[in-house]
C-alpha cells in the first residue's frame, strides 16, 4: 500500500505567497511501520516503568562521545542548521550563492550531496581515538533535521550508502567501536524534518520540485517562534501543523529500520520528539526497542531530552549550562559541543581539556553523565585540535579514572572544591585545584566513619591525615604534581 502525504491544503499555502506542495508517497507495507515484536513491554507509560531498568553500563561509563555529522559539513558555515538558514536567511544566502556559484533554486541543498565524499574517513582511526579519549560508548547521528540518512537505508536512497560518499557511516563505525569494546548507539533527528526546512516567504527555491519530495518531504508554513534565549537556535517552541499520519508511521519504520540492523546500545532522540501529542508513535517505538533488546539479551536505553518519555529514558540536557547544579536522585547526561556549534564550521571556537574535564567531574559528582559532541569535517577527518583534546581527557582518565568510571553519586556531590563520588565502599575527593595547605573536609567527621587509608591517584605514597569530629584534614605531598583536579581515595568503615 503507498500513503500519501499532503500536509496542507494548496489553498492555504497560496494564501501565504508559497508554492503548491508536491504529493509525497511513503511506500510501506500495509501503510504501516512493523508491528511490536513479542515480549515484556507494551505500548503503555505503565509497561514501560514496570519493565525498564537504566543499563549498567551507563551508569559505570561516565563519559561518552556524541557526534555531528552530514552533509552540512560541506558548507561548514553558520552550524549544522544550515540548510534551514540556506533558505530562510538571506544572508547565508548570499554566502551560499558566493560559495557554490547559484541561488538556492538552482543549487538546493540537495546538490550538496555529491560533494559530500568522506574521503579521508578512517572508521578504525576514530574508534582508536575515542578509546583513547576514556570514552565508553558512542552516539552518533544516524540521521539530523535534514534528512539525509548516514547508513545503508532500504527505505529512502537519500542516504550515505546510496549517494555522497557511497559509504554505510553507521555501519562502518560501529563495527570499529564494538571492536574497542566500547558501547554504540545512534541519535534520530528525522522528526524534525517535517518543517525544518521553509523558505523565506517569497524565496524561490528547490525545496517544492516533486522531482526532490522524497526527499525535502511536504512543506510547511513559517512557524511562529518565541525568542531564543541566549542566542541559542530553539525548535521546540514552534507553532506548526501536526505531523500527519502516514510521516509518523514512516519515523517509526526508520526508526525501526535502526535497531534492526545496528542493534545500538543506545537510541538518541532531539526535541522533535517532545509534545505529548506523540506520545502513541513513540511508545510503539520504546516497545519495539526494549522488545528486541530483550530478544538480542542486552541492556538499551533510549535518550530524551525534557519529559519527552514519562519513563524509559535517560534524560538528556543540551549544552552543560543547562545541566542539574544540585545532586539528583535520577541519572542524566548532557549533550554537550567540544566547541561553539554542533556540526563542524570553519572558524569554529573550541573549548579545552580542562574544561571539558572540570565538566565531567560535576556531572559525574551530581548523578550524571557527559556526553561530549565532536565535530568531524566532510572529507572525514577529525581536526587536528579536537584530536588533542580528546588525548587531554584521555591522559587524564588514566590517572583518574578510578574515581570517576563505575562510581554513585555519594551523599553530597561536593564541598568547596572537592567533588564526591563513591565505589566498593570507598569515597573519591575529586579536588578541583592544588593545595599548598592541608585539605580540610568538613563532611567526613569521625562520627560519620572512621578512615582507615587515604592514596592519592597516581602518586606512589600513602597521605598523612587526621580525623577528629570536626572533620578530615589530609597532607598533600610538598611539591605540587599536577595542574589539574586531582583525586584522592579515601578508604575506611561506614564511608
Amino acid at each position: 500500500m503507498i500513503v500519501t502525504i499532503l500536509s496542507q491544503t494548496v489553498e492555504s499555502l497560496h494564501a501565504q505567497n508559497q508554492p503548491s506542495p508536491p504529493r509525497v508517497t511513503i511506500e510501506l507495507p500495509g501503510g504501516k511501520a512493523a508491528a511490536i515484536p513479542k515480549g515484556p513491554y507494551k505500548p503503555t507509560w505503565e509497561s514501560i516503568k514496570e519493565n525498564y531498568s537504566t543499563p549498567e553500563w551507563f551508569l559505570d561509563g561516565k563519559f561518552g562521545i556524541f557526534i555531528h555529522y552530514g552533509v552540512y559539513t560541506v558548507a561548514a558555515h553558520a552550524s549544522e542548521w544550515y540548510p534551514r538558514h540556506m533558505y530562510s536567511n538571506p544572508e547565508v544566502q548570499r554566502w551560499h550563492t558566493e560559495h557554490f556559484g547559484g541561488t538556492v533554486d538552482k543549487i538546493g541543498y540537495k546538490d550538496l550531496i555529491p560533494l559530500f565524499k568522506m574521503e579521508q574517513f578512517n572508521a578504525q582511526e576514530w574508534a582508536d581515538l575515542f578509546e583513547a579519549s576514556g570514552a565508553k560508548y558512542v552516539v552518533p547521528t544516524a540521521e539530523h533535521h535534514d534528512g539525509f540518512a548516514m547508513y545503508d537505508s532500504k527505505l529512502t536512497k537519500w542516504d550515505s550508502k546510496d549517494m555522497g560518499p557511497k559509504i554505510d557511516f553507521i555501519g562502518e563505525l560501529s563495527k570499529a567501536v564494538r571492536k574497542k569494546g566500547l558501547k554504540f548507539g545512534v541519535s534520530n533527528h528525522r522528526m524534525e524534518h517535517w518543517d525544518f526546512m521553509y523558505p523565506k516567504l517569497g524565496t524561490k527555491t528547490d525545496l517544492f520540485d516533486p522531482a526532490y519530495a522524497d526527499f525535502y518531504g511536504p512543506p510547511q508554513p513559517e512557524p511562529v517562534r518565541k525568542p531564543a534565549v541566549g542566542g541559542e537556535e530553539v525548535i521546540e517552541d514552534q507553532i506548526y501543523a501536526p505531523q500527519s499520519q502516514a510521516f509518523l508511521e514512516e519515523w517509526l519504520a526508520r526508526c525501526q529500520e535502526l535497531v534492526d540492523k545496528y542493534k545500538p546500545d543506545m537510541f538518541w532522540f532531539d526535541n522533535g520528539v517532545n509534545s505529548r501529542s506523540l506520545d502513541a508513535v513513540k511508545l510503539r517505538f520504546a516497545a519495539y526497542y526494549y522488545n528486541r533488546a530483550a530478544q538480542w539479551k542486552k541492556p538499551v536505553s533510549i535518550s530524551t531530552k525534557s519529559d519527552a518519555y514519562l519513563s524509559g529514558s535517560i534524560r538528556d540536557f543540551e549544552r552543560q549550562g543547562r545541566a542539574p547544579k544540585e545532586l539528583t536522585d535520577y541519572v542524566w547526561q548532557v549533550d554537550d559541543p567540544i566547541g561553539d556549534k554542533f556540526g563542524y564550521v570553519e572558524g569554529m571556537k573550541l573549548s579545552n581539556s580542562a574544561i571539558i574535564i572540570r565538566r565531567l567531574i560535576e556531572n559525574v559528582s551530581r548523578n550524571g553523565n557527559l556526553m561530549l559532541n565532536i565535530s568531524p569535517k566532510s572529507d572525514g577527518t577529525i581536526p587536528q585540535e579536537q584530536k588533542e583534546i580528546l588525548l587531554g581527557v584521555g591522559s587524564w582518565l588514566k590517572i583518574n579514572g578510578d574515581g570517576i568510571y563505575g562510581t554513585r553519586a555519594w551523599k553530597k556531590y561536593g564541598e568547596g572544591v572537592i567533588r564526591f563520588t563513591s565505589k566498593n565502599k570507598n569515597l573519591y575527593a575529586i579536588c578541583l585545584k592544588w593545595s599548598s595547605e592541608p585539605i580540610f573536609i568538613a563532611s567526613l567527621p569521625i562520627i560519620e566513619g572512621k578512615v582507615r587509608k587515604i592514596s592519592l591517584l597516581g602518586f606512589p605514597n600513602e597521605l598523612e591525615f587526621e580525623q577528629n569530629e570536626q572533620g578530615l584534614k589530609i597532607i598533600l605531598p610538598k611539591e605540587k604534581i599536577t595542574e589539574n583536579p586531582f583525586t584522592l581515595k579515601i578508604e575506611g568503615i561506614n564511608l
